[in-house]
């Protein structure tokens, strides 16, 4: 659920936004001229923007063919300074996760409109600006969804996307210290590990859960994700592996891979109904690139639909008020915008075993020379390392409520240091049913777009938090955690009715960092999609879109792996390879679903 910024303590920082140094890198301030470069004539089969999760896969992909030729362009800056992981210790070292959030050099710093049913709060959505994207700011967390929510896919109009089909990819694309079988893959270039604390407020959470009528899952990303038990880590020898260190960096010396950093992606260039190229600013200069084949839009939920509008892609009116030529008229770019929200039930330890030692200054530096000289210790974990998911109601098919557990304690997404001796479970919804949207601000790259999830717009939403809450705490009430509880810390014990958890809730949920689906994969037909299964642009030929952004519906977990799953797919869509298969995979059906567990 934690897919950026999670959670032990290195840094605390105020966050905001800094667009005036997004000018001073990109040189657009108006006070400058630009100039087309000389390196405008150049060309190149595939022209892939953003080197995130999805970027970075298909650039490994793609130039495996020798004859293919392909230009990955980033944004931000590479993920390594002067190539030392030791030296760019905020990315790679896992337990310093939160100095990302704080670093305008990888970040974007989006921000939401005010939220009318969270107390008109302003929601901070930090997304990866950087080698790697996201997954190198994320918490680590490798969790795939559930089964059903590919076959649902399939059924809204991404045919070829079922489990049976998605599934192979997964497979593909990891590499599990636990060695591969039917669900697991054993010889990817994505290493994907367990936590290795061994934690005793983790085992009592899984224990705890058992208590409570629960069962204990081996692996939620195999055969049953329903359940508590340990989580999958996208950790490697005690470093963060992002699709930079999975797939990136390896083919560097490829011939046929160029890559360019700080450059700033403006509009896609266009031949009639054709995309030919795109148009960057890079130091001051203005330039572009042109595709033989295709350009591939890999930004992510927000950059992909901001350039496809900039670029006159999406509502026809929208972009007749901006004054901004309409190329394509698609009502489904930037619409369909869907995102995980959560909260914190923590309780305080009557123990002194959680994290807040780990977070004083001594400890810090200790912990960090550790890792610094070894790879290992507390700096070598994102101590996420257990969790679980359940079913919120009787008659749900599979589960809708997703947990993490930390033993620490949390505080506005770690910009704030800890106060106590406290562990805490991040819980919230995984399907809820509040679609949100966005728009362009301007006609300007550099102004953000307008952000609307719509938080808590319905009474559903409404009703699953408050069972989120509800059920949180009878976990914790468990025999398991006796030897550690302490009072309850958030909501606390005064906040027992509905109505006083409803407040609870409108007062502390925030966004998971997961926005998806705002160019929706689906049937040609359907009139808010944006590609098409074979993540083609409708009604334009040479462009594609291939990121979290084109999943037809938010899975239930966290989502980079299956925006690594996605890429892996689509490159070999774009090969024109047949698509692998794994027809009939078992997948775990409760005993009942007449009940909650």
């Amino acid at each position: 659920m934690i897919q950026v910024g999670c959670y032990i303590m290195f840094s605390f920082c105020h966050v905001v936004p800094r667009i005036s140094n997004l000018r001073r890198d990109w040189d657009l301030s108006p006070r400058y001229s630009t100039t087309v470069a000389k390196s405008s004539t150049q060309s190149f089969n595939y022209v892939i923007v953003g080197a995130g999760s999805a970027g970075c896969v298909l650039a490994n992909r793609l130039t495996e063919d020798p004859q293919e030729s392909v230009l990955l362009l980033e944004a931000g800056p590479k993920d390594r300074t002067l190539g030392n992981v030791r030296l760019s210790w905020k990315i790679h070292m896992p337990a310093a996760l939160t100095y990302n959030l704080c670093d305008d050099k990888v970040n974007w710093f989006y921000h939401t409109l005010p939220q009318e049913h969270v107390n008109n709060r302003v929601m901070y959505w930090p997304r990866g600006r950087v080698w790697g994207g996201s997954s190198s700011l994320n918490a680590m967390v490798y969790i795939r969804g559930h089964g059903e929510d590919y076959n649902r896919w399939q059924r809204e109009g991404a045919e070829g996307w079922d489990y049976d089909h998605c599934l192979p990819y997964f497979r593909k694309a990891q590499c599990h210290e636990l060695g591969g079988d039917r669900y697991r893959g054993g010889s990817g270039p994505l290493h994907v590990s367990r936590g290795k604390t061994n934690h005793p407020l983790h085992r009592a959470f899984i224990e705890a859960g058992q208590q409570a009528g629960y069962p204990f899952t081996n692996d939620m990303n195999g055969f049953q994700q329903e359940g508590l038990g340990w989580m999958d880590m996208t950790i490697y020898e005690g470093k963060r592996w992002s699709t930079a260190s999975a797939y990136l960096r390896p083919v560097l010396t490829r011939a046929n891979l160029r890559t360019e950093v700080q450059c700033l992606t403006t509009r896609i260039l266009f031949d009639g109904r054709r995309a030919v190229g795109v148009e960057y600013t890079q130091n001051g200069e203005k330039k572009q690139v042109f595709a033989e084949k295709e350009v591939i839009l890999s930004g992510g939920a927000i950059n992909s639909p901001q350039l496809l509008m900039l670029s006159g892609v999406g509502n026809a009116d929208d972009l007749k008020q901006l004054d901004i030529p309409v190329v394509q008229h698609l009502p489904g770019v930037g619409s369909n915008l869907q995102d995980h929200l959560e909260l914190y039930v923590q309780q305080q330890c009557s123990q002194p075993i959680t994290l807040y030692k780990a977070q004083k200054p001594f400890h810090m530096v200790k912990i960090g020379l550790e890792w610094l000289l070894q790879y290992t210790g507390y700096g070598a974990t994102a101590h996420l390392e257990s969790g679980g998911f359940i079913r919120s109601r009787g008659g749900v098919a599979h589960p809708d409520i997703q947990f993490h557990f930390l033993p620490s304690q949390v505080i506005d997404h770690g910009r704030v240091a800890s106060k106590i001796e406290a562990y805490q479970v991040h819980v919230g919804p995984m399907r809820s049913t509040s679609i949100g949207w966005l728009k362009l601000k301007s006609a300007s790259p550099l102004d953000h777009p307008i952000i609307q999830p719509n938080y808590l717009s319905t009474d559903t939403d409404v009703w699953e938090f408050r069972e989120c809450v509800k059920l949180s705490r009878e976990i914790f009430a468990q025999k398991a955690f006796d030897p550690f509880r302490g009072p309850e810390v958030q909501p606390g014990p005064e906040c027992q009715s509905d109505a006083e958890i409803d407040a609870f809730v409108r007062d502390k949920a925030d966004s998971a960092y997961h926005p998806s689906c705002t160019c929706k994969m689906g049937s040609p037909s359907d009139p808010m999609a944006v590609v098409d299964p074979e993540t083609r642009v409708l009604g334009l030929e040479g462009l594609r879109v291939v990121d979290a952004s084109i999943m037809p519906s938010v899975v239930s977990g966290n989502l980079n792996a299956p925006t690594i799953m996605i890429a892996e797919k689509a490159a070999d869509i774009i090969r024109g390879r047949p698509a692998l298969s794994d027809p009939g995979v078992p997948v775990y059906q409760p005993g009942s679903l007449e009940t909650q567990r």
